[in-house]
């Protein structure tokens, strides 16, 4: 639903509002953020940022949950995470004065643990030179403007449907250790034994959650994985206080990517992962920026976006800076648009959020008490919001629902992004030529599809 600009709150009895009482950091605020010209307050954006990281908390917790299956010192991705979600945060209010959040991507941290390392055998190091290799090409790609050309290349159904099967797959990881789908030599897989304790405390904290959201609680999913680890902590499952830590240890992936090590990788390998990597981090910011957007009024008449270059400068620094940090891609977070209908309309909202983030770093080594299955209740339910984007696809148009099938399916039942992807963008290629719709306009979605069917046979062969 679209919202308007929100009109000035009252005056603050403390002075944050009134001409007479405003104190000096005030006035500052509202040159740096134009906040008047924009129909908020500090107070508004204050309100904004906190609640925009309310609801995007859960991923310190879930993050280090998902990277420290790749062999990942949780505490110290815990850090990371902090630190790269600050750093894009900050970035986004200061640079493009936009009130957009950023943090490490659900989605991204999953093909990066089960995909890239232990699919692929990718050391993590080597993964993590990866993310910064994508994140520089990102970078170029933003600043030389041909972003817009890859993000126009791809075919609206497939893009729609890496969403939500990039949805499925970590819905997926997250039943998966829970115990609530198990692996079955018969059928593949199979419901496991929902008496066990996993399972129980994981679909509590799943319900718990999901309830909390659908009333509208602020920190709904963070309530839920806490909720469930609290449950794993008290049966004994887990060890309900971290091991001892210090500064080496919440350090301890920082400036640990390993170039050397992704360039001595298989060509093939390694143009793929940063390929994924860069693909996906491209679609998502580009799908949150435009949501957002919209949802603040930003957009205008034409459909043209504000700062736009600014905000791609932002948004492409990040996964760089983030990758340094030790953590998976940092994208732009569609929760963001939670701080926008509570009045945020400048980048005072981000950068709230941005310093947020900085605070949670206290708890960071907290992280290594968090047991896997305990991110399930996060995993299960930000994966069913990530399906809303298949609405956009003509289901009654073969050329558009079998693409889209392909890439929906594929992803969570191949256990890979670049499967899916692929099968899906060949599927609309060769549907386009059969059809004798092909144009030249659309040449890279066939190069994208050559590409594809070579590294399908190469694989295979």
């Amino acid at each position: 639903m679209h919202v308007k600009p929100a009109g000035p709150l009252p005056a603050d009895p403390r002075g944050w509002d009134s001409a007479a009482g405003r104190s000096s950091g005030a006035g500052m605020l509202e040159r740096l953020f134009g906040l008047k010209a924009r129909g908020t307050s500090v107070r508004t954006e204050l309100l904004a940022g906190l609640t925009t990281f309310l609801t995007m908390a859960y991923i310190v917790a879930v993050n280090p949950a998902v990277l420290g299956q790749a062999g990942m010192p949780p505490a110290a991705a815990a850090a990371a995470t902090c630190l790269a979600a600050a750093f894009g945060c900050i970035m986004m209010g200061l640079v493009a004065n936009y009130p957009l959040a950023m943090a490490p991507g659900m989605g991204l941290n999953a093909y990066f643990t089960f995909t890239v390392v232990k699919g692929m055998g990718v050391p993590w190091p080597a993964a993590l030179a990866c993310v910064f290799l994508a994140g520089l090409i990102f970078l170029l790609l933003s600043v030389s403007g041909a972003r817009r050309l890859i993000v126009e290349a791809i075919p609206r159904p497939v893009l729609a449907a890496t969403a939500g099967g990039i949805g499925l797959f970590i819905a997926l990881i997250g039943l998966r250790d829970a115990g609530i789908v198990v692996a079955d030599p018969a059928t593949t897989v199979a419901l496991g034994d929902l008496r066990s304790p996993p399972a129980a405390l994981a679909l509590g904290g799943l319900l718990l959650a999901a309830a909390l959201q659908a009333w509208r609680v602020r920190g709904a999913i963070l309530i839920g994985v806490l909720a469930c680890a609290a449950g794993f902590w008290a049966l004994g499952l887990a060890q309900a206080r971290p091991a001892g830590y210090g500064l080496s240890d919440l350090s301890a992936a920082a400036f640990r990517l390993d170039l050397p090590g992704a360039l001595a990788l298989p060509p093939a390998v390694l143009v793929e992962i940063v390929l994924v990597f860069l693909f996906v981090d491209v679609f998502d910011n580009v799908g949150t920026l435009a949501a957002v957007s919209r949802e603040a009024g930003f957009t205008g008449p034409d459909g043209r976006i504000p700062r736009l270059n600014r905000v791609l400068l932002a948004d492409a620094a990040a996964p760089v800076f983030g990758a340094l940090a030790g953590t998976s891609p940092v994208v732009s977070y569609i929760e963001s648009a939670a701080g926008v209908a509570s009045g945020g309309r400048t980048g005072l909202t981000a950068v709230t959020t941005g310093g947020l983030f900085l605070i949670a770093l206290a708890f960071a080594p907290l992280a290594q008490a968090m047991p896997a299955a305990a991110a399930a209740p996060a995993l299960v339910l930000v994966g069913s919001m990530m399906l809303g984007g298949l609405k956009e696809v003509d289901w009654r148009e073969p050329e558009a629902a079998l693409p889209a099938f392909l890439t929906l399916a594929g992803i969570p039942l191949s256990f890979s992004i670049a499967d899916g992807l692929g099968l899906g963008v060949i599927a609309y290629a060769a549907l386009r030529l059969l059809r004798g719709r092909a144009s030249r306009a659309e040449w890279l979605v066939y190069l994208l599809a050559a590409l594809f069917v070579v590294r399908f046979v190469w694989l295979r062969g």
